[in-house]
């Protein structure tokens, strides 16, 4: 087909979870659901380290970062897969298609360099804690918070505009619950060479890259907790980064399947399995992981909740 006769595509048709309607009508209660537990409990992470002063420190500062983007995380697409089963209406306008990719990259960047970012507040807390306070200084912990909203906005801002060049025609039947990069490009006209060599400098930069810190971070962690002399300090170290440690084979389990895997062993249902993980999954369990493991957080919540109660009364 030559160029000037394309003519992009004017909106996509989300196939969804199934192509089975009934089935679809089944998943509605249960994702309903998640998302319900997921806002309820990230806002409840949020709302507990603001109002407990003995959780103003790094390592709860950054917790609340990643339960604001949790939070956005699972609103970006969650709500949207909701109405469609809801209304049997699964169309997208290309706008908001660009729209929600946009902010799912954003978010998802973000999620990827907090959880880097909170591996080097761990690591620096058990293998120099006489200068914790000193190296995580007030400056520092703003810096590796903001610095990656920042960052997340120009590298998600890049794949938008480098998604707008391209011309979308025939197909537009889109074989996921939201719109993600993968999908998309397989439905393009045009080459997507430069985009596809983007996707995986970006993937190398934001999920590779600090998987491999993380995992350096990790390998220091541990040889300094068992040089530990008793056996009750090295249990405590262990149990301290255990909570992170879940979040880390979650998140990065899945989000490395879909980005740095080769292409050939995709399948549409691999990646909405996938994405359900990284998008829904994660965030919603993220609050437990961190909340039931960790005393000081429970309490602030149980503060905060009767604090409510009490003043409901």
């Amino acid at each position: 087909m030559e160029p000037n006769n394309q003519t992009s595509a004017s909106k996509f048709i989300l196939l969804g979870l199934s192509e089975n309607p009934e089935q679809e009508t089944l998943l509605f209660p249960l994702f309903l659901c998640m998302y319900v537990v997921t806002v309820v409990g990230n806002l409840l992470i949020i709302l507990a380290i603001s109002s407990d002063s003995h959780l103003h420190t790094p390592m709860y500062f950054f917790l609340a970062n990643l339960s604001l983007v949790d939070f956005c995380l699972a609103t970006n697409t969650v709500p949207k897969m909701l109405v469609n089963i809801q209304i049997r209406s699964k169309s997208i306008s290309y706008p908001c298609c660009l729209t929600q990719m946009y902010f799912l990259h954003f978010f998802g960047i973000m999620d990827s360099i907090l959880i880097a970012v909170m591996a080097y507040d761990r690591f620096v807390a058990i293998c120099h804690p006489l200068y914790y306070t000193t190296i995580m200084s007030p400056r520092l912990c703003g810096l590796l918070a903001g610095g990656p909203w920042v960052f997340s906005c120009f590298i998600s801002l890049a794949h938008i505009l480098l998604m707008a060049r391209l011309v979308f025609c025939g197909n537009n039947r889109l074989p996921h619950y939201f719109c993600d990069l993968t999908p998309l490009l397989r439905l393009s006209c045009t080459d997507t060479s430069v985009n596809k060599i983007f996707v995986f400098i970006v993937a190398g930069m934001v999920i590779a890259t600090p998987f491999i810190c993380i995992l350096a971070s990790y390998v220091h962690i541990i040889v300094a907790i068992l040089k530990l002399p008793s056996a009750g300090g090295r249990k405590k170290g262990f149990f301290t980064c255990s909570s992170h440690l879940s979040v880390v084979v979650l998140f990065y389990g899945t989000t490395i399947g879909v980005y740095l895997c080769p292409s050939s062993v995709h399948t549409a249902v691999k990646e909405k399995a996938s994405a359900v993980m990284y998008t829904v999954v994660t965030p919603m369990l993220n609050p437990f992981i961190y909340s039931l493991r960790n005393r000081d957080l429970k309490g602030a919540l149980l503060k905060l909740i009767n604090r409510k109660i009490t003043s409901s009364s």
